[in-house]
């Protein structure tokens, strides 16, 4: 049965619940869904002023790690769907299923496609890829997380729908490793640099573009029990996003140079397990199981029109062009090392 009403050619208002719904994608998905006319309610704590909550939205705070305050406001009510977009461990997604179970119709746990096989054997890469990232601790506890849903759903008929982002970005959020830094740089005419050889592909989605699939399967119950990858069809290598945020800083041609995933990590723990747990692989998906969901669902975006809008909002907000100190030591010393190099197995910087 068709969920479009065909006097109106729109979709029946839900009753949707979002556990927080200020994030990156949990902003432009509530966005979406109160111009679409569903009954949003969001449950956070009510502490982050980043993204404002649309209007018409009820908020209601709670903090969800304590499930007492939850079931003190949410009462006795049921929705058609929740949208959790804050598990990221074991025992999260266990509370999750204990605060409600019974309550909704649907529930969408947000993993990450980061937990698919990396590295990938074959591209693209499909909801059937396996899950395996030994890499970063991160991926490795969202697929604990599916486990958990899962195997709920097929022991106690628990009504989960796992969706798996990739890279989602909106103009707060610069992709680039180094993020404002690594702007910074290029304004100022120093080298910037690429992990690996900068060839490898990676694919970047708007998060208004992402709203549009994930919006379009809340309240569906063809979705239950299944997973879906929600991203753009466009993808790009490494060298080409970093000159894409350059034409929009108005550097024509930015000094580029490289350095190996692993010699990155070996000097940063911080950026090591995302570098080798996901952006140093190329990433192409096929989108096509959401999109029989969402049969208009189209990714619009594109990532030069994104650049341009991350560019200029930073550029409009300067309190947020903040230069790190430590990571342009670390681009330092590692390009004077690579121009030191002159083989490629030549030692590490010490």
């Amino acid at each position: 049965m068709s969920s479009v009403l065909p006097e109106t050619g729109t979709v029946p208002p839900r009753n949707i619940l979002f556990i927080g719904g200020t994030g990156v994608i949990s902003a432009s998905a509530a966005e979406r869904a109160v111009a679409l006319g569903h009954r949003l309610t969001i449950l956070n704590r009510g502490r982050s002023a980043g993204r404002p909550v649309p209007e018409g939205a009820e908020v209601l705070h709670a903090d969800v790690r304590d499930p007492a305050a939850v079931r003190e406001v949410l009462g006795g009510r049921e929705f058609d769907a929740v949208a959790d977009f804050i598990s990221y461990a074991p025992d999260q997604a266990r509370a999750g299923l204990d605060l409600f179970r019974g309550r909704t119709g649907q529930y969408v746990f947000i993993s990450s496609a980061s937990a698919y096989q990396k590295p990938p054997t074959t591209l693209p890469i499909r909801e059937s890829t396996p899950l395996k990232n030994p890499f970063w601790q991160y991926s490795r506890d969202k697929i604990a997380c599916e486990e958990i849903f899962f195997e709920a759903y097929r022991e106690q008929d628990f009504p989960v729908t796992v969706v798996r982002p990739s890279h989602t970005y909106d103009r707060t959020k610069i992709a680039m490793v180094g993020g404002w830094t690594d702007i910074h740089r290029m304004r100022a005419g120093l080298p910037v640099m690429v992990h690996g050889d900068g060839t490898s592909l990676w694919t970047l989605t708007h998060s208004r573009d992402f709203a549009k699939a994930f919006v379009g399967l809340l309240g569906r119950p063809q979705a239950i029990g299944e997973s879906y990858t929600i991203t753009s069809d466009e993808f790009l290598p490494w060298n080409q996003v970093y000159r894409l945020f350059a034409r929009a800083a108005g550097v024509p041609e930015p000094e580029l140079f490289h350095v190996s995933s692993e010699t990155i990590a070996a000097h940063s723990p911080e950026l090591g397990p995302n570098l080798l747990g996901d952006r140093s692989h190329s990433v192409v998906f096929d989108n096509s199981k959401i999109k029989a969901l969402v049969p208009d669902y189209a990714a619009t975006i594109p990532f030069a029109d994104g650049a341009r809008e991350i560019v200029d909002w930073h550029d409009r907000h300067p309190e947020l062009q903040v230069v790190n100190q430590e990571f342009m030591e670390l681009t330092d010393r590692l390009h004077d090392w690579s121009r030191r190099s002159l083989l490629p197995t030549t030692a590490s910087p010490a």
